[in-house]
């Protein structure tokens, strides 16, 4: 009995320290907010959202956050599926690269994206060849800020579709194979189906992560007003400007921006727990 007590006591202690080394993370997080919010007033708050620039990039933030979302996951889609369900030579390699946008620090993207833009293919550089052919400039334009986006969102929508993928039994699939479908098939009738919460969860980070990117836009896009100024690079200028109260208040709507996407991931995350996908497959 005395060793059962000992014991007992020598695992609350553990847990006691590890809940303590916890909770000291998450109170920063909360006092960081509690800062935000106590920081200004919704007097001070609706008057800076009310201002035309920064109308403008919220504006901007939302159909460049959508579109980044949308070639997120047409990429991470098919390109998770290969990383689960196939095995090619230089697979451990692509998903090596498949981290380099993730690790790699946000001002090299841009500068990096920058110079790919510059580099010279048949007499003119790359920018020239989108200006010529599709009328379209890139570099310090709108384009600049989906692909800025882009370049380091996606990593994070691969990742979660290779995992959505290898959460999913692949007897459906196989079962599906011996009874006439052809690959093709087989994946658009039962594997992603399976897959659709998978694909709204990618999707939904990839808006997140987009809309918190700041270093690639910075160098690739820059942060002109009414141009290419979205949330993150607002917060920037106001704060280059000495308008404190405008930056906390463009910063709370995106703390509340990314709260609400981590209530939908969450709500996401726990409906398909219990009997999705992964049960239902299993199940077969």
């Amino acid at each position: 009995m005395s060793i059962s007590a000992n014991t007992r006591r020598s695992d609350r202690v553990f847990l006691a320290g590890l809940s303590l080394i916890g909770a000291i993370y998450i109170v920063l997080i909360l006092a960081m907010i509690a800062a935000d919010v106590s920081f200004t007033t919704p007097a001070v708050l609706g008057s800076a959202l009310r201002t035309p620039e920064i109308r403008h990039a919220i504006r901007l933030s939302l159909i460049t956050c959508t579109l980044t979302a949308i070639l997120s996951v047409w990429v991470a889609v098919p390109l998770g599926y290969l990383l689960s369900r196939t095995r090619f030579p230089g697979r451990r390699w692509v998903d090596a690269v498949l981290d380099i946008p993730i690790v790699l620090p946000p001002l090299v993207v841009g500068l990096s994206l920058l110079i790919l833009f510059q580099m010279r293919l048949g007499g003119k550089s790359i920018e020239r060849h989108f200006q010529d052919t599709l009328h379209l400039p890139v570099t310090y334009a709108v384009p600049s800020v989906v692909l800025a986006q882009f370049a380091v969102a996606c990593a994070f929508a691969v990742r979660t579709m290779r995992v959505t993928f290898d959460q999913i039994n692949p007897r459906g699939e196989q079962v599906a194979l011996t009874l006439g479908c052809t690959r093709r098939s087989a994946f658009w009738r039962v594997t992603l189906p399976e897959a659709r919460r998978g694909i709204l969860t990618a999707g939904t980070l990839a808006w997140a992560r987009s809309l918190g990117e700041f270093g690639p836009i910075l160098i690739f896009s820059g942060a002109t007003r009414m141009k290419t100024e979205v949330l993150s690079t607002s917060v920037f200028l106001e704060l280059s400007a000495g308008h404190i109260e405008a930056a906390v208040a463009v910063s709370l709507l995106m703390v509340a921006a990314a709260i609400l996407v981590l209530l939908l991931i969450r709500l996401m995350d726990n409906g398909s727990l219990p009997d999705d996908s992964t049960g239902k497959a299993k199940d077969r």
